[in-house]
């Protein structure tokens, strides 16, 4: 069967790749979408506001693509020997805008500093104390995010926006009854359609999983339905701890918080997912893994996990930034898939002028058709597996590393690697030709 996308026309056998998916109508970004590249995060982030009289303090902090150092360094000064509230507001001020300045560029690290300065001086600004956390809830640092949120709600009990970001760090926290709590109470606050749709999908989950079993190791918290067997919930709990170690050598990240995982049966993991019905497995902040049957580790389940566990690296990596073709590229290699089996068909296709389109597979593969998810997972790996034989897993780093910063996939790779999106499909196919035909 064949289809006509922007990626040309396409038709491969389903034997080609697995079945295994990473989004769906989920709390998590889908990479490469206008709007999720600007927020980050499903939940909009709090605004920033500069008093009137701060102003000019954040002009000044920023000028020219640069920071203003020592303009900072004095109004530090200033406010450390007299912290009057207009000292204190102009260095607040200086450094709210030299953090913004720091995330436009992709230094959380000094961005985090900046935040830090600021409410050195100001303890309870709830703005600043907003801004930070929403920056630690891009990092998936939702224990730090937390702290600063319940620091806000001693000041302002009533801010939507901290019931907002609370509700996600719960979230985060695999602490699904905590965030449908504060998003419940966010909406009690003020109607808003993005906490709406996170609450609902929050129910969701914590309803199925009011009586899951639990488990919990250094690096995961599992929760499995009792259908799935205890010993399984162990070996699942083993085998990804047998996995972390590597995948974060190779990647070069560690992830912050424990990873959750969830076992479900066949069908209630389709009903909670709502995951095309051609999918094994799911990502969304959470590996998500249907065991029916299952009563140990099994080759197969093994392989899944290691998929899963790729995707909650790299998605964290990124910050949500990686392009759904790379994520997927990149799981199935880790996993140990090579292209050995689709060279021939995907460099036929290539040459009867069947090309694909990198900018078509960057964003969710959710309402793909089976053949066409199929063609972008063989594609997705034989694109990956080119670029590490002619590159390093260093390169990669870089790559991942420009997209945590906000670069776009093309421009990132174009920088690293030296390649366009056009440059590195015809080097796909080369490799693919060279390597296995």
């Amino acid at each position: 069967m064949g289809y006509e996308t922007d990626a040309g026309h396409l038709s491969l056998p389903a034997s080609i790749v697995d079945h295994v998916v990473r989004e769906a109508d989920s709390l998590s970004p889908t990479a490469g979408t206008a709007s999720d590249r600007a927020a980050n995060l499903p939940i909009t982030p709090p605004s920033v506001a500069v008093a009137a009289g701060n102003q000019e303090a954040a002009r000044a902090a920023v000028r020219d693509g640069s920071i203003n150092i020592s303009m900072l360094a004095k109004l530090e000064t200033e406010a450390t020997a007299n912290p009057s509230p207009d000292a204190v507001a102009r260095v607040v001020g200086a450094e709210s805008a030299a953090a913004q300045f720091e995330i436009s560029v992709g230094d959380f690290e000094q961005a985090a500093a900046h935040y830090t300065a600021a409410l050195r001086y100001d303890p309870e600004n709830v703005s600043m104390l907003l801004q930070a956390a929403y920056l630690h809830l891009r990092r998936s640092e939702y224990t730090a995010a937390l702290d600063l949120l319940d620091r806000a709600k001693r000041f302002e009990p009533d801010s939507v926006d901290a019931a907002k970001l609370s509700g996600w760090a719960y979230y985060g926290l695999n602490r699904v009854a905590d965030a449908v709590a504060e998003w419940k109470r966010a909406l009690a606050l003020k109607p808003d359609p993005e906490v709406q749709k996170a609450l609902e999908k929050a129910e969701r989950d914590a309803a199925e999983e009011a009586n899951y079993r639990e488990g919990e190791t250094p690096h995961f918290r599992l929760r499995y339905n009792g259908g799935a067997a205890p010993e399984l919930a162990r070996e699942v709990l083993k085998t990804l701890e047998g996995e972390f170690e590597e995948i974060s050598t190779t990647l070069n990240y560690v992830p912050p918080e424990p990873i959750g995982v969830i076992l479900y049966t066949d069908q209630t993991f389709m009903d909670i997912t709502r995951a095309p019905s051609w999918s094994g497995a799911l990502n969304d902040g959470r590996i998500r893994v249907p065991v029916e049957g299952l009563v140990s580790m099994t080759d197969d389940l093994a392989r899944v996990l290691k998929h899963e566990l790729t995707h909650s690296f790299v998605g964290q990596k990124t910050q949500g930034h990686c392009p759904v073709w790379l994520q997927e590229g990149l799981a199935q290699y880790m996993e140990g898939k090579r292209s050995r089996t689709s060279a021939g068909t995907l460099y036929s296709a290539y040459q009867n002028h069947m090309e694909f389109s990198l900018a078509s597979y960057e964003s969710s593969w959710l309402n793909l058709p089976k053949d066409i998810a199929l063609n972008a997972y063989a594609w997705s790996l034989a694109t990956v597996e080119a670029m590490l034989t002619a590159g390093t897993m260093d390169d990669m780093d870089k790559i991942l590393d420009r997209l945590a910063a906000g670069s776009t996939a093309e421009d990132a790779i174009r920088a690293v690697l030296r390649d366009s999106y056009a440059d590195l499909a015809q080097f796909t196919v080369d490799y693919l030709k060279k390597a296995y035909l």
